[in-house]
């Protein structure tokens, strides 16, 4: 459990209500967690799902691992202390967006088990949704868009998930998309499908 360091501080309880903020945005406030191996198709997906959401009138917004690690995390590198800290701050900062009403998507590799439930205990129940990005190593190194697969195979990055660092598969995600079988149009109907059946917005 991270420490408290901050005294003499008070939590300030706003005159808004979340139900207050998706009640005005139409939608309800969750956190859509993509979690996978490097290359699997997390952030692909997550502004695919973004893009329609905002077609059809629905504030959303993907923290995306890259580019949180270009602010808010640049401290941070990539042993298992790191890695826990980048997700304890993205949990707390995803769990700020949803009590604002936003569906807010992460697309992290979060390739531990234990880190990712945390982010979970962080919401209330339904508000976190795991989604399991399923994909071969093999597959996901022949895509390899950065080349990092290569750099790691070769010793060039050191703690490279899927090669020299583990990832722990999800156990009860509450979506899987096989990106070995599933292109991007029918993954991104997969998460908004199950959008609207657990009524996080309305069906068109």
């Amino acid at each position: 459990m991270t420490e408290q360091k901050a005294t003499n501080i008070t939590w300030h309880q706003s005159a808004l209500s979340k139900l207050d903020r998706e009640r005005l945005l139409n939608q309800k406030g969750v956190v859509i967690w993509f979690t996978g191996l490097p290359s699997s198709g997390k952030s692909t997906i997550a502004h695919a799902v973004e893009e329609e959401l905002y077609t059809r009138g629905h504030l959303s917004y993907v923290l995306d691992g890259d580019n949180i690690r270009h602010g808010l995390n640049k401290n941070l590198g990539f042993s298992p202390e790191d890695r826990e800290e980048n997700i304890r701050r993205i949990g707390e900062v995803a769990r700020l967006f949803a009590q604002a009403g936003v569906i807010t998507m992460t697309a992290f590799i979060s390739p531990y088990r234990r880190d990712r439930d945390k982010a979970r205990h962080l919401l209330e129940d339904g508000e976190f949704i795991e989604v399991f990005v399923k994909i071969s190593l093999e597959e996901a190194e022949q895509r390899d868009p950065k080349g990092l697969y290569k750099k790691a195979r070769a010793g060039e990055i050191k703690e490279f998930t899927g090669i020299s660092a583990p990832y722990e598969e999800p156990l009860n995600p509450e979506l899987v998309i096989d990106t070995d079988e599933l292109d991007l149009e029918k993954s991104k109907s997969m998460v908004i499908q199950y959008l609207e059946e657990k009524k996080i917005i309305s069906k068109e």
